[in-house]
């Protein structure tokens, strides 16, 4: 039997242009050359002559049955067990890896060399550097302010008339230059970062040495009651007492970090003075004003309405402060400056408050001018001012309940007088006066 080479591979037996071929290492049932079927053919990824076509086979029957479940589990170089849904090309990288070795997903892991690194937890910047000047100029240095760390170009004081050089007097500390750390997200808002504990203990150390202080202090005291033969009666305190009695010692005491001073002693009234009435205690209806504990008010009147007969009322609700002074002047003056803007005038409270305040002052007397002249042009028309200046009702019934006693020269003996019956007194003698006139004419 005669064997011929078909592109590169040995062949045992073939049958050109019809015959069978077997081909070593493949299974070949049909082959044509210029038109022979083939069903096995070469591997394109495999271009050495030394990676045989029979392991590259192999390969793909393992995997196949791995993924059936046929077979055992796969594993890769570092014995790590590979789930089966994982797809070939994941698990053999060709172009990474050489074909020959086991499945694995090193390449698809984060690289080692790659990453980049960055500072320990424990890394931190130099805080609270002591500074230490130099006696004499040294060579190398600023010629300006004599400091190491920089040269006379890049040197920030002020230039100097005669630097430092020649000198040799107010040479500069050496300014500290801090090593660049690379901190990572948590570690750029890191709040401890740099933090002593040790600081922290110093702290103790001085809050025990008061503790000390006090204690000490107590004692003397004690016994020089004793001493002076006074008798000491044990009796229950409030705790308001006890704090005040152990704060006597600790005023003069000037705790490290604090920024006041312990002579002068400052309270903060944040609460309400405890002798007060608290607002949703003046009335204990449920149905009565609403109170918001978070911002502790009450907007409403707690009473109502209604009038509370025989007991004065000391609080209407936070909206009667509201309403109080010159609020409702403010609200009307704001209500003007928007419709005078309406109208195309240039005005705005917060801008411009006086040219606001007399606009509206000019506004309010041409206001009541206009009301005046068009009061009079109506009466001048029309008639019947004397309508107008009719006396009030207590004139008209000539009667009052106003008990007043007088005396011989008119003087007042009991009783009050009030300005209203003087008033009635002059528009009688007014109206009487006008009404004769009228019947004269």
């Amino acid at each position: 039997m005669e064997v011929i080479g078909v592109k590169g591979m040995n062949l045992e037996a073939a049958n050109v242009k019809g015959m069978n071929v077997e081909a070593i290492g493949m299974n070949v049932e049909a082959a044509s050359v210029k038109g022979m079927n083939v069903e096995a053919a070469s591997v394109k990824g495999c271009r050495k002559k030394s990676c045989g076509i029979e392991m590259r086979c192999e390969r793909c029957e393992r995997s196949e049955r791995y993924q059936c479940g046929s077979s055992e589990k796969l594993s890769d170089k570092n014995r790590r067990t590979l789930r089966s849904p994982v797809p070939q090309y994941l698990l053999y990288a060709s172009r990474q890896c050489n074909i020959l070795q086991k499945p694995t997903l090193k390449h698809q892991r984060p690289q080692e060399e790659k990453q980049k690194q960055f500072a320990k937890i424990d890394a931190s910047y130099k805080r609270g550097t002591k500074e230490t000047s130099a006696i004499k100029y040294r060579k190398g240095a600023c010629e300006n302010c004599g400091a190491m760390t920089h040269k006379k170009k890049d040197c920030l004081e002020r230039p100097r008339r005669v630097g430092a050089r020649f000198t040799g007097e107010d040479i500069r500390p050496d300014e500290y230059l801090p090593e660049q750390v690379n901190f990572d997200y948590d570690g750029k808002r890191d709040r401890w970062v740099g933090y002593d504990s040790e600081e922290h203990q110093r702290v103790l150390e001085e809050y025990q040495k008061m503790e000390m202080a006090k204690q000490q202090l107590k004692s003397d005291k004690l016994h020089q009651d004793l001493m002076d033969g006074k008798k000491i009666e044990e009796k229950e305190k409030l705790s308001d007492d006890d704090e005040e009695d152990e704060d006597k010692y600790a005023d003069d005491v000037i705790i490290p970090g604090q920024k006041f001073d312990s002579k002068r002693r400052t309270t903060v009234r944040n609460l309400r003075i405890r002798e007060d009435t608290a607002k949703y205690l003046y009335n204990l209806d449920p149905n009565s004003a609403h109170y918001d504990p978070k911002t502790r008010s009450m907007r409403t009147n707690p009473f109502g309405l209604k009038d509370i007969a025989g007991k004065a009322v000391t609080y209407q609700g936070d909206n009667f402060v509201r309403y109080s002074g010159d609020t409702q002047k403010m609200a009307n003056t704001q209500l003007f400056a928007w419709e005078a803007y309406e109208k195309g005038t240039d005005v705005h409270l917060q801008a411009d408050p006086t040219k606001l305040e007399l606009l509206h002052r000019e506004y309010k007397v041409k206001k009541e001018d206009f009301k005046q002249d068009l009061k009079g042009g109506v009466l001048e028309k029309y008639g019947g001012e004397e309508h107008l200046n009719a006396p009030p009702k207590e004139l008209l019934f000539a009667q009052t309940e106003n008990y007043v006693e007088y005396s011989r020269t008119g003087e007042v003996v009991k009783g009050t007088l009030y300005q209203i019956q003087l008033q009635c007194i002059v528009l009688n003698c007014e109206y009487t006066l006008s009404a004769h006139l009228l019947k004269s004419s």
